[in-house]
């Protein structure tokens, strides 16, 4: 699914430069779910916009689905993003003129479908899926943050990513909010066998997770398995 081999970010020039990644080798399978973390400024969000084609390592390798992505120009790295990645982050990025359901199936839209009929049902099928069937003609103001992280969800599930990559999911949400996000991801994982790459600081998250990727000064420090 996922194999990396010397992953290596630097930020900055000369004595001001700050090396993110230090040689990172790891592999994700199909079907894990993955929790990296680490301390801040660990790397963590470094090595997940890497992994999901948002950035470019200074060196190393990155293979998808058995793909060199390093060597994909940008169109092919666009397109590869839009068919084969989904992404979550702490910030909603929903667009308030926009329905619940005009905001998941946009990316639908984007990705060429033509058929309106098509990509609305698919979106009402996974906002039915995500608990927010009620939702579907409210505007992102009329929800909730963790209403509005589910909607985040359920649009980076609409062109039915291979890998989704989640990065802080839960931390702009309250305890409770942030139990039902992951529950649906450890759902999504178990039940539709949804590969997840999920950037966390939560001690209570890893409980989630199939595998921790520990990170520390840019270095991966351990790997432990934990109970699902």
């Amino acid at each position: 699914m996922i194999r990396v081999k010397n992953l290596q970010k630097i930020y900055g020039h000369g004595a001001t430069a700050v090396i993110a990644l230090k040689g990172i080798d790891m592999q994700v399978n199909s079907g894990e779910f993955i929790a990296i973390m680490g301390r801040s400024g660990s790397g963590k969000s470094t090595l997940l916009h890497l992994l999901g084609l948002l950035d470019r390592p200074d060196s190393g390798e990155i293979y998808i689905d058995d793909v060199d992505v390093l060597k994909l120009n940008e169109p092919q790295r666009a397109g590869f993003r839009l068919e084969k990645l989904g992404y979550i982050f702490q910030e909603y990025s929903l667009l308030g003129e926009l329905t619940i359901l005009e905001n998941v199936y946009l990316p639908a839209m984007c990705s060429g479908i033509r058929d309106s009929g098509d990509f609305r049902k698919r979106a009402e099928e996974i906002l039915y899926n995500v608990g927010l069937e009620a939702r579907l003609n409210h505007y992102p103001h009329e929800t909730s943050g963790g209403e509005q992280q589910r909607v985040a969800i359920g649009r980076a599930l609409i062109n039915r990513p291979r890998i989704l990559f989640a990065d802080e999911p839960t931390a702009s949400l309250d305890a409770a909010s942030a139990k039902v996000v992951l529950d649906l991801f450890k759902k999504l994982n178990r039940e539709l066998g949804q590969t997840i790459v999920m950037v966390t600081h939560e001690q209570e998250d890893k409980k989630y997770a199939d595998r921790v990727i520990w990170l520390s000064d840019g270095r991966i420090g351990m790997e432990s398995v934990t109970s699902p």
